[in-house]
């Protein structure tokens, strides 16, 4: 991303020298003749370096407290240029807010290699230090920083899917090496001037233009789901996925990790500020998560209209299929006393409505037919979003969760644990 200084300073002749001086490829430079002017370029812009001459028509101390209290949000670096030299003027203004005071006449590379250092300590400091990318709050800025361009954009809104459940099981070090493998994967897509920066752990964000953005996606996709499968035991690929560890979550069934992208180009809608485009991003990113499929989609008309998009009202309904009467009561008991809405059975009813968590028992230990069940219902479209807890009398987690079912729970279980994985499925159901 390219770095934007601002210079307010009324003498027209030396605020050029020094724009001449730091502007570059890498750097974007503006000149401000006074406060109203300045503060439309900050909103704007958004600038990593403010250097404030005391050229200005009021005290440099009380404008650099001004300045600091007006961007207190963004924190810029600013730097004083004043005639004086005094000791006293030095540490008024430091003390005022400013990170630095240049007194004047300045040589030229001195000035150029402070400007330099002070934007290299702000960039470090605004480093993911495990991507080695740029954190969200610089991501951010970024992405202002493209909407008010009046250039062409493009932004992929870029995640790793069930991320974290790899990291528990395959500890961090592994999940440490396969985001650091896909950020060189997403770098030797870019050119120079692309931006590419971290919004979380497993979230990217690329900035390009509107033409390339759709085939970065496209090859991201296709190269993640390439290289991911090197980062599984033989095990957990032959049987096509994980197993969670842990007490907490020992007995889960996770899907393989996945990448969706969400792709949002300038020219189709129009944002008033970054927030709203940073939130069409995550709602076509959303639309483009599939279960166990790397996939992108970009923002299109036919997609993108005005009420086109319906409210999905948040799913509390639970299914009980037990046909031990005491274990169904407790259940359906608990369960309501929580606020879920239940309903329970000795046998499988389809319904109209949908439950978002059914709690299923396997059977006995020589028909099985609760998973057969499990089965069918994993393979009915109409439950794809459904969580299937399995209890068993029969300890083999790997046959129950072959089945289909998201979480094996072996009898007797602790109560207080199946609330809390119906809490969990509830939210990643309504998701």
């Amino acid at each position: 991303m390219q770095t934007v200084t601002l210079i307010i300073d009324k003498r027209r002749e030396l605020s050029v020298k020094y724009k001449k001086l730091l502007e570059n490829q890498y750097s974007d430079v503006f000149i401000s003749k006074n406060l109203i002017s300045a503060m439309k370029i900050i909103q704007d812009k958004e600038p990593d370096l403010i250097i404030i001459s005391d050229t200005i028509d009021r005290d440099l101390s009380d404008y650099c407290r001004q300045i600091r209290a007006l961007t207190y949000n963004m924190r810029p670096i600013i730097i004083a240029l004043s005639k004086s030299a005094e000791l006293e003027d030095k540490l008024k203004v430091l003390e005022s807010g400013a990170d630095d005071f240049i007194s004047e006449p300045v040589n030229s590379e001195e000035f150029v290699m402070r400007v330099k250092a002070h934007l290299r300590r702000e960039f470090e400091s605004n480093l993911d230090l495990k991507k080695m990318l740029p954190n969200a709050s610089y991501s951010m800025r970024a992405l202002k920083r493209a909407l008010n361009s009046g250039e062409e954009w493009g932004c992929l809104y870029i995640t790793v899917e069930n991320f974290f459940s790899y990291r528990e099981t395959y500890t961090k070090l592994a999940s440490d090496k396969l985001l650091q493998t896909y950020t060189a994967i997403i770098t030797s897509t870019l050119s120079e001037n692309d931006y590419l920066g971290s919004l979380s752990e497993n979230e990217f964000l690329i900035i390009t233009d509107s033409i390339k953005a759709e085939k970065i996606a496209n090859f991201l996709t296709f190269a993640f789901d390439t290289v991911v499968q090197k980062f599984y035991s033989q095990q957990d690929a032959k049987r096509g996925y994980m197993i969670m560890q842990g007490d907490e979550r020992a007995g889960r069934r996770s899907d393989f990790m996945h990448t969706t992208i969400g792709v949002v180009t300038k020219g189709l809608n129009h944002y008033n500020d970054s927030q709203e485009l940073f939130a069409a991003l995550k709602n076509i990113h959303v639309i483009a998560n599939l279960p166990s499929k790397s996939n992108y989609l970009i923002e299109r008309a036919k997609i993108s209209a005005d009420s086109a998009v319906l409210e999905k009202i948040f799913n509390k309904k639970i299914a009980v299929i037990e046909k031990d009467e005491a274990m169904t009561l407790l259940l359906s008991t608990i369960l309501e006393m929580q606020g879920y809405e239940v309903t329970v059975n000795d046998n499988f009813i389809e319904t109209e409505e949908v439950p978002a968590v059914i709690i299923l028992d396997a059977g006995d230990s020589y028909e099985k037919s609760g998973l057969t069940l499990c089965k069918d219902i994993k393979n009915n479209p109409k439950y794809k979003d459904t969580k299937l807890i399995i209890t068993s009398i029969f300890h083999d987690k790997e046959l129950v969760l072959d089945s289909g079912a998201d979480l094996y729970l072996p009898k007797p279980f602790e109560i207080a644990s199946l609330v809390k994985w119906i809490e969990v499925f509830i939210n990643e159901s309504n998701s």
